[in-house]
């Protein structure tokens, strides 16, 4: 007798239908996996064994025969446990054997026959609803999946035999309820920031639009702090964005809880982060940093510290929002639509350019420093700012600045005008930075005046066709902040300005 179970392989978030066969047949007695499964699925067999004595039921003493099909697509995870176990269960007898055909099974079995969270219970819900089926899934991850729809049927059983009792109609599994993280109160917020009232505006700017930022200072001047508190004024994700986000997180095993978030993500990572942690990959390909920050902000800081293959790596990512790994037997893409933003000192000594300071190996320390970010990634950030020490004065001033509630308002305004303008347009797309390039200058008219002024700076400082389409788009940010139906010269000019700072630095790469 064969008896079939419908499960599912990961292929970046897209779930791939995996059909369990498991037969139970006269020969010599045992279990044999077979179907491409990698060292966790071969294991599966201990771990199956174990769970089904725990419950009460013993393995047959004939040959047990599981065929992952197709045969020729690598299984990978420990989630084939459940779907291999209610298999066998279902070939036993245990179970009605049509029971499992309306549903996706994946779960991992604990020797004592519990069902632990998996990951990638989302993407699996998400496929099995487009399919008509239901799911089957730990109970841990059962508000984790509910997200795929208010219709899907979902069992998420806390062990095997509950599982059986339900089947038997002993026992009535409910369907769990979708579940939220309460959202963030205790955020950073701009008010702790003094002075800084450029990187202020720069970082408002950055918000409105979705643009790349760049802070170059000496240490102590507060490029990390206004980085972290970029997440207070970034609206809230939308529902699409939301469900895009999460089934990244999903696959990573990042929801906590099986509880979803519109928090916008922010990933730091550390500077001897490798190319496979931030931009995917390993053994088992798993999304990257810049993944993880799909629709949120990805931090470096210390920016000439990461190897500069890495940085090197993060180019195609920004520029298509799309992360794609290949490898010679598969090929795997997660989304990276991302907002970079980075910190860097001026140079290895950190205090180059600063009032009383002389840097011993003078502007020897500040090239060698500057030319470890390659010239392309440098094209690809759209504002460049330098950020001064602090005074004493502006740390000893009374009073707080301008508090990240205010500045969130005019960001969400401004979002509001872009994201009307793009769906008028019939683009995909929701931020100025984002816009196709065959759109920008469609979004962006510019007067004689403003023309002759772009010109002006394109010839003297070199702009490249992407630098150029960049300022573009940074003009119009700052003219939807302006609540302004046109891109007047004073944007394009602030626009210009913020590429101007990073000129030295493109030219030392």
């Amino acid at each position: 007798m064969v008896s079939r179970v419908r499960t599912v392989a990961f292929q970046g978030i897209e779930a791939v239908p995996v059909d369990v066969q498991v037969m139970v047949a006269p020969g010599k007695v045992g279990m044999q996996i077979v179907g491409l499964p990698d060292k966790a699925v071969a294991e599966s067999r201990e771990r199956v064994q174990a769970a089904l004595h725990a419950s009460g039921l013993s393995m047959p003493s004939k040959k047990v025969t599981v065929n992952l099909a197709p045969a020729d697509l690598p299984k990978e995870g420990s989630h084939y446990d459940l779907p291999i176990a209610l298999g066998l269960m279902a070939a036993l007898g245990a179970i009605p054997g049509d029971a499992l055909s309306a549903y996706v099974v994946l779960g991992e079995l604990s020797l004592d026959g519990t069902i632990a969270a998996v990951a990638g219970a989302l993407p699996a819900a998400i496929g099995a609803n487009a399919d008509g089926k239901g799911l089957i899934c730990p109970q841990a991850c059962g508000p984790e999946a509910a997200w795929a729809g208010a219709d899907i049927d979902i069992l998420a059983p806390r062990s095997l035999i509950a599982i059986a009792n339900h089947f038997r109609g002993t026992q009535v599994l409910s369907r769990p309820e979708a579940k939220v993280h309460a959202p963030a109160d205790n955020l950073p917020d701009l008010a702790d920031i003094k002075g800084q009232e450029t990187a202020r505006r720069a970082l408002e700017v950055a918000a409105a639009g979705g643009h790349n930022l760049m802070m170059v200072g000496p240490p102590g001047s507060g490029k990390s702090m206004l980085a972290q508190r970029l997440p207070s004024v970034l609206p809230p994700l939308s529902p699409k964005e939301l469900l895009e986000v999460s089934m990244v997180a999903s696959i990573a095993g990042e929801l906590a809880g099986g509880r979803l978030t519109d928090r916008r993500p922010f990933r730091a990572p550390h500077h001897s982060a490798s190319m496979a942690a931030m931009v995917g990959g390993g053994l088992r390909v798993r999304p990257g940093e810049v993944s993880l920050a799909h629709h949120g902000v990805l931090f470096l800081d210390e920016l000439p510290e990461f190897s500069p293959a890495v940085l090197d790596s993060l180019r195609q990512p920004i520029e298509t929002g799309e992360c794609v790994i290949a490898r010679a037997n598969h090929r795997v893409s997660y989304p990276a639509r991302l907002q970079l933003i980075a910190a860097m000192n001026p140079c290895r000594c950190g205090m180059a350019g600063e009032p009383g300071f002389r840097c011993a190996r003078g502007d020897r320390c500040r090239t060698e420093y500057q030319a470890r970010i390659s010239g392309p990634l440098m094209d690809r950030i759209d504002l460049r700012i330098e950020v001064p020490a602090v005074s004493a004065s502006d740390l000893i001033r009374p009073g707080r600045s301008e508090p990240s509630a205010d500045v969130a308002r005019r960001v969400a305004a401004a979002r509001a005008i872009q994201r009307r303008r793009f769906e008028e347009l019939g683009t995909g797309v929701t931020t100025n930075a984002h816009c196709p390039t065959a759109l920008v200058e469609t979004i962006a008219p510019l007067d004689a005046a403003a023309i002759a002024l772009l010109r002006d700076a394109s010839e003297k400082l070199g702009f490249s066709a992407r630098a150029y389409h960049r300022v573009l788009k940074v003009a119009r940010t700052l003219a939807d902040l302006d609540e302004s139906e046109e891109v007047r010269r004073i944007h394009l000019a602030e626009a210009i300005s913020y590429r101007v700072a990073g000129e030295r630095l493109a030219k030392a790469a």
